[in-house]
């Protein structure tokens, strides 16, 4: 095998990542992995509203990826590109709001761009046939290959020995006889794989992409169904990922923070905006968005009430706040009745 043959990697950091890797680096083929960040795991938001900036949380996981898989490895951010696929899917939505086939697209069309730039021959994924219903099936893996403009030089090392020869194959870059037959959602092939091979140190694909969660999805629609005429943005994503969410009306919402490291987020990323507080025991920081009227403050104030520590008492003291404005409501806790009318 040729040492100068080079190939991107399209990696999440999870185990079919790592074994894909170890299979065609020991083929003696020179690897650099890439990790295309669209703004949906769920380890990456969770570090971002501890207080991480995204830039760390990237060389982090780029150093981490690059010491697991043994070959330089890149963390891209594409987060604000991202949202045009996510907000318009060609190909739809699985069971959630998670675009899965536009999405593989848009990360390999990434790495066929870094393909181009490194100079390298071909990009290789740890896709599995069958793994995935929606995005891994025979006829998504064809269309995904047709689409990004990679035909014959995407190879999928983990079950390529079950789809048709590539070029990457056919010129001898890459030899077929040493790819493998994996397909189906069992993971022991994996397993023993990795045993074999001496992979370890991979972790869950990035902790899961929160798209595919159905809490979330359930509040992004929400958004996509109230529209105020604002562009989405990498903090509202996040917000998503927050605490309790309820609507008020199709201008007013709330989201009620269930810790403190959630509290602490909200007074720090939306200092600008309607904050509510109780007074006089410790309780959740509740978020105001929208265009809220005096009686949406005292509802928002009546929610602190409710789930505070003096959730017991008749008449708790709350200050909402924007900026130097506030506001001080002495109200009920919020009933149950109400809290399930405007749950999102």
């Amino acid at each position: 095998m040729n040492a100068r043959i080079k190939a991107i990697g399209l990696v999440s950091g999870g185990l079919d990542s790592a074994l894909a890797v170890a299979v065609v680096k020991r083929q003696g083929i020179d690897v650099l992995a890439l990790h295309v960040a669209i703004g949906y795991s769920s380890a990456f938001m969770r570090r971002e509203i501890a207080g991480e900036r995204p830039a760390d949380i990237a060389a982090e996981e780029s150093a981490r990826m690059s010491a697991a898989f043994g070959v330089p490895a890149r963390v891209l951010d594409f987060t604000e590109e991202y949202f045009g696929v996510l907000l318009s899917p060609r190909h739809g939505y699985g069971a959630n709001v998670n675009p899965c086939i536009d999405c593989h697209l848009f990360m390999i069309r990434k790495a066929k761009e870094l393909m181009a730039r490194e100079g390298a021959h071909f990009v290789f994924t740890g896709e599995v046939l069958g793994q995935r219903p929606m995005s891994q099936n025979y006829k998504a893996l064809t269309l995904i290959e047709n689409e990004c403009g990679l035909e014959g030089l995407l190879v999928r090392p983990l079950s390529a020995r079950l789809l048709p020869e590539t070029a990457a194959e056919k010129n001898d870059w890459i030899r077929r006889e040493a790819l493998l037959d994996i397909q189906g959602r069992s993971r022991r092939r994996q397993m023993e794989l990795a045993v074999e091979l001496g992979v370890t140190g991979y972790s869950s694909p990035a902790g899961g992409c929160m798209l595919t969660d159905e809490n979330y999805a359930r509040k992004l629609r929400d958004w996509m169904n109230h529209p105020s005429g604002a562009a989405l943005t990498h903090e509202e994503t996040l917000l998503f990922s927050v605490g309790r969410h309820f609507r008020f009306s199709p201008e007013v919402k709330i989201v009620v923070g269930r810790r403190e490291a959630e509290n602490l987020y909200l007074e720090r990323a939306w200092q600008g905006a309607w904050l509510a507080v109780p007074l006089e025991s410790p309780g959740p920081t509740v978020l105001v968005q929208g265009r809220p009227a005096d009686e949406d403050l005292g509802l928002a104030a009546s929610f602190v009430a409710r789930y505070c520590d003096a959730k017991g008492s008749p008449a708790v003291k709350v200050a909402v706040r924007r900026g130097d404005e506030e506001r001080i409501f002495e109200v009920a806790p919020a009933s149950e009745d109400l809290v399930e009318r405007f749950r999102i």
